[in-house]
This record gives C-alpha cells, structure tokens and sequence, in this order.
C-alpha cells in the first residue's frame, strides 16, 4: 500500500480519536513481529485502533483486511506493548478504523 496514503489515514483517526477526548500514546509502535498503528487512551481505558485506509473497495472493505491472524498479532503486539510501557489501563479495547475516500468508520471493541 502507498505509504503517504496509509500515513494520512492513520493521521485522520488519530484526529477523529482526539475530538472524542482521546489522547494518542503511539503511532506506528514496532517490535520485529509487527507493528501498532495506534495505542491511545482516555482516562484508564488504553485503545489499541488497527487502522486500514483504502482509496477504493476494489479489494474490500477496509474493516475486512482485519483477518483472526491480525487480530492475534495485534494482541501478542499489545502484550508486549503492556509490558515495557508505564500505562496499567483498566480497560483495554481493540478498534478497528477504515479510512476510504477521506471517510473515518471506527469499530470500537471489533475483536
């Protein structure tokens, strides 16, 4: 996927995210075994948002690129995120935002 374009999507959710009153801890946090697009927090919730911009749904919905493997790796992701952080949440939840066109579409608690 074009890099600008993924950059920009992430940039529009991190922004949707911010007007709710959210306060974004990571971008593009990276281990050998992958990445976090966002780790943010409101509160003592911690939400880790995968997010997929597409510029057409000639491939899909955004929201579908999300398969069970990306889940579970996003989840080994936030263990180890957990882990070397300084951020105990007291909820943790996992959102899913496809960018297309410019448009935000989050999915709070997709998996």
């Amino acid at each position: 996927m074009n890099q600008a374009l993924g950059a920009h999507g992430e940039a529009l959710v991190a922004r949707w995210y911010e007007q709710r009153g959210y306060v974004v801890l990571d971008r593009n946090w990276r281990t050998a075994e992958g990445e976090l697009d966002l780790v943010l927090q409101r509160d003592r919730l911690i939400v880790v948002c995968e997010v997929k911009t597409r510029s057409s749904e000639r491939y899909g919905s955004p929201l579908e690129a999300v398969t069970p493997l990306k889940q579970r790796r996003i989840r080994r992701l936030t263990a180890r995120w957990l882990a070397v952080g300084d951020h105990p949440p007291a909820e943790l939840r996992f959102d899913v935002a496809g960018v297309l066109r410019g448009q935000v579409d989050v999915v709070e608690s997709a998996f």
